[in-house]
């Protein structure tokens, strides 16, 4: 294009200089040379008169495909991402305008790869169970996911462009982001954070890298249930060694007795034997108890799920413990609430858990029911999916606020009474695991001095 424009001037410049030269003769041979300056003078206005029109066209030419390219760039500046112009004439300015097209296509290309990018990453950071918060140099906030505005109690589409400090008005928080703008290695520490409920929270703090716009990033993580797992990890080894002490420090005590002159009294002798007996029992329970719970809590129990008649296991864990019952004078009361047959009762369970479960639940009623109270199990079809049992009894009850816990491992509601008649405080644990083992669900319901119930709901064999 450059040659074939300085060719064009030339040829026009060239036909301007014949032109003026042929005018310059002719005057000059026929008017002489006074003429002259005049003859230039005109000469030169034809001239000019004479280019004007071709470099005006010549200038339309090659000026408007810039043009073109000028007003392309600018819609591209303004987002317009594969604008495409058109340009003909001349082969060169095909190809420029083919060029510039090509890159306006692979703009749009990338800035939609990089949209799509910014998109699955903003899904990513909002399906994460770590809150993510991101800000500028000026602390104005960039980025939050919606597990971030849950942990630090703000609503994500109101805090974009607001400095954090603003939105968050939590001392601990920005301790530790004082902490962590000090050093130059990401910041981890944890925090308690006290708001709508009282959370335990690992902050990571990290900087952005030097850059166009640096910045720090926070990412949350909700530790509340692990440090709940950790506690009760700690008082589980705290109440095992504690019942584990108390009756080796009973058998440990009968021994030395025994071996210091009171096996030669018979009478003595047999009373330090049977506390040393009711204590091997107590600890031979506790650990049978405790291989239980820990298989339930492996996750692999070992269960045979078959069809088991709910009528027939009942009756015969009360025939287990009817002799117990009656020496307490307790009344033991059945009510089978069969809708159609007498299947209509069966449960979908194992029949080793399902005696475990009833014995549990019967043993406690017994041992917290006073002389001449009254234990009942009652069970009816709660729908066409499950079966529902209850077990009854008129005993000292559990106060409102201790049952939600009644479930804990060890917790007892009166810790000197439970001893007393002997339980190890895994029964009901071991009962709650079991029926969720068999993808049943269990509640417990209580009045002061009236009594408990618990009921538990177990599915129904499925119809084929």
């Amino acid at each position: 294009m450059f040659w074939r424009l300085c060719l064009s001037y030339v040829i026009l410049l060239a036909l301007a200089l014949f032109t003026l030269t042929a005018i310059v003769v002719y005057r000059a041979c026929s008017e002489g040379m006074p003429s002259f300056a005049q003859d230039i003078v005109i000469a030169a206005g034809l001239l000019f008169g004479s280019l004007l029109v071709p470099i005006l066209v010549l200038s339309r030419h090659f000026v408007g495909p810039l043009k073109d390219l000028t007003m392309g760039a600018r819609r591209i500046s303004e987002g317009d991402y594969g604008f495409k112009i058109h340009i003909g004439g001349v082969s060169e300015n095909q190809s420029l305008a083919r060029a510039f097209n090509e890159m306006s296509e692979e703009l749009a290309q990338q800035f939609a790869q990089l949209e799509q990018d910014r998109q699955q990453l903003r899904t990513i950071l909002g399906g994460m169970v770590e809150g993510v918060v991101a800000y500028g140099h000026d602390q104005r906030i960039l980025f939050a996911n919606e597990r971030a505005g849950w942990f630090l109690e703000f609503n994500i589409q109101d805090v974009i462009g607001r400095k954090f400090w603003e939105v968050v008005r939590h001392r601990a928080i920005h301790d530790v982001l004082t902490r962590a703008a000090d050093g130059e290695q990401p910041h981890r520490e944890e925090i308690d954070w006290f708001g709508r409920g009282v959370k335990s929270l690992a902050i990571y703090v990290a900087q952005l890298p030097d850059g166009p716009s640096p910045g720090t990033i926070i990412v949350l993580h909700d530790t509340t249930k692990l440090r709940h797992l950790e506690r009760l990890r700690q008082e589980f080894v705290a109440n095992v060694s504690h019942e584990l002490k108390t009756p080796l420090s009973v058998i440990k005590a009968c021994v030395e007795t025994l071996m210091d002159g009171a096996a030669e009294d018979v009478n003595s002798r047999e009373e330090f034997l049977t506390q040393i007996s009711e204590q091997g029992d107590r600890l031979h329970a506790l650990i049978l108890d405790l291989l239980s719970l820990a298989k339930i809590e492996s996750g692999n129990p070992e269960l045979e799920i078959e069809t088991i008649s709910l009528e027939d296991a009942i009756e015969d864990c009360l025939d287990r413990h009817r002799p117990r019952a009656e020496v307490k004078k307790q009344t033991l009361i059945t009510d089978f609430q069969s809708m159609t047959k007498p299947e209509s009762l069966s449960v979908m369970a194992d029949e080793e858990a399902m005696s475990q479960i009833l014995d549990n639940l019967v043993d406690n009623a017994v041992k917290y029911t006073p002389e001449g109270g009254e234990i009942g199990i009652r069970c009816w079809q709660e729908n066409n999916l499950m079966i529902g049992f209850e077990v009854r009894d008129t005993g000292i009850g559990i106060p409102e606020r201790d049952l939600p816990r009644v479930f804990e491992r060890f917790y007892r509601v009166d810790k000197g009474r439970s001893r007393e008649v002997g339980g190890t405080g895994l029964g009901l644990a071991i009962v709650k695991h079991l029926v969720n083992a068999l993808h049943g669900t269990i509640r417990a319901t209580s009045v002061i001095d009236h009594g408990t119930t618990f009921t538990i709901y177990l599915p129904r064999p499925r119809k084929d």
